[in-house]
């Protein structure tokens, strides 16, 4: 029995298809009901809705320890991509309880049950930073508490702990740190929103550089991870290395817009995030852009996925191939 944690989220929803695609057997967790229509709705456009009858879900909440205990029976494989994405200062306990707590929760349970093994979907946010500005970023380089970091990243490097404590426990584990993740069907959220504000022409694009992946490279290499006999490794899932321009002027082409592009300069996302710090104090608005968050924004990093690619071997899909394919969902 397969567990998934995330389940009505972009990653979580893709990777209960997969699995169920391959004749696993799933258990997923869930909160709320309008969040199971979520995960619905990928596999009725996937036109797999008999598939998504075959789902064991369990109402059930990472951060409530008493929920949990139940839905570890006969669970032998665990995909833990449950977690709170916010870069709201404001959240910044949330973050904390969620990301850290829920996943020690999730690792205790690990422990006490038949678990073999437990994947956890973190993120590049927690890669330290290479020495030399022309290497490319990769799992050796350790994190460095001293440089500014989101409460977002500091939340999943937290997780990471958790993880590995788990497997300094005898726990098998994998970890995955994913670039951005494009795919369809959440487009109020994430890398959707890229797509969403594309559509309705928004023109300004961020002059920074990361690491892209699509989707379904994510929960294939998730999955040949967790049923192979590595344990003990993180890996980063990184299609590319490209600007945010490059990306955004992709997903224009493939929706066949015209926009007249503005970058965005550094003083204008240091007057944008005070901005939004203000919005937030006198109207009470929930922050999306906070000051770590707008570095980022302009940072030009890059990642290496060499390491995936030995271990299994692996190869990712183009990003510009993701970006038509998703762009069409949307249409």
């Amino acid at each position: 029995m397969n567990l998934v944690t995330g389940a009505t989220g972009l990653v979580g929803a893709h990777l209960l298809l997969r699995l169920l695609e391959n004749k696993q057997t799933v258990r997923a967790i869930y909160r709320t009901e309008n969040a199971i229509a979520k995960t619905k709705v990928v596999f009725e456009n996937y036109h797999k809705a008999e598939l998504f009858k075959q789902i064991d879900w369990v109402q059930a909440d990472i951060t409530n320890l008493p929920s949990l205990e139940s839905v570890f029976l006969e669970v032998t494989q665990v995909y833990h991509c449950a977690g709170l994405i916010s870069f709201d200062p404001a959240d910044e306990e949330a973050l904390r309880k969620i990301n850290i707590e829920g996943t020690a929760n999730v690792v205790n349970l690990c422990l006490t049950s038949a678990v073999q093994k437990l994947c956890f979907v973190s993120s590049i946010a927690t890669i330290g930073i290479a020495p030399g500005k022309l290497m490319a970023n990769d799992e050796t380089h350790e994190w460095n508490p001293e440089l500014p970091h989101t409460d977002y990243a500091i939340s999943k490097y937290g997780a990471e702990m958790e993880i590995w404590r788990g497997y300094q426990e005898g726990l098998a584990v994998v970890i995955v740190n994913p670039g951005v993740i494009l795919g369809p069907f959440f487009w109020e959220s994430g890398s959707g929103l890229l797509f969403a504000k594309v559509a309705q022409k928004f023109p300004f694009y961020s002059t920074g550089t990361t690491g892209f992946v699509g989707i379904h490279d994510v929960v294939t290499a998730m999955i040949r991870l967790t049923e192979s006999s590595i344990s003990g490794e993180r890996y980063i899932l990184v299609a590319e290395n490209t600007s945010y321009e490059i990306v955004l002027k992709e997903i224009a082409r493939a929706f066949a817009v015209q926009i007249r592009w503005i970058a965005i300069r550094k003083w204008m996302l240091a007057l944008a995030w005070r901005m939004d710090a203000v919005a937030g104090i006198v109207f009470g608005k929930k922050r999306l852009l906070s000051k770590q968050l707008a570095q980022t924004l302009l940072d030009k990093s890059a990642y290496s996925s060499e390491k995936i690619s030995v271990a299994l071997p692996f190869s990712f899909a183009p990003i510009n191939t993701v970006i038509e394919e998703t762009a069409s969902w949307y249409s």
